[in-house]
Parts: structure tokens; sequence; C-alpha cells
């Protein structure tokens, strides 16, 4: 099974992948039987997937510390 980080590094591909479908081929937004279909609101919930994912990759690191020395 693949690790925490390859799986959401997996998850965060395909989103993107979508991300660019609805983008080169957008659709109208439309309501049927009471229920509205926002294509511009599912972008918005898949952007949030993918912040997510880089919130949850950012943790793996690599990590880089600033220091400053100074001589006298």
């Amino acid at each position: 099974m693949p690790s925490d980080q390859i799986q959401i590094a997996t998850i965060k591909a395909n989103t993107l992948q979508q991300i660019a479908d609805l983008r080169a081929n957008p659709k109208p937004s439309y309501r049927i039987d009471g229920q509205d279909v926002s294509w511009e609101s599912y972008v918005t919930s898949l952007q949030a997937t993918v912040d997510w994912c880089d919130q949850k990759l950012a943790a793996y690191g690599p990590y880089e510390f600033h220091s400053q020395a100074r001589s006298y």
C-alpha cells in the first residue's frame, strides 16, 4: 500500500487534472428539479482539495531554517 504522502500527491494530481479539464471545456451552470448545479462552485471545492493537499504535503518537509550570525 502506498504511503500517505504518495496518496496525497496522487489526489492532488488527479484533482488538478479535473480542474484543467473543466477549465478547458467549461460547462454552464443549471437548475434541475429545484437543485442548482454550479460548475464554478465545483471548481472552487476542487481548489480547496488542492489547498488541503498542499498543506499536508508541506508537513512532510523538507524544512528550511533561516539563521543569522554575527562576527565581531
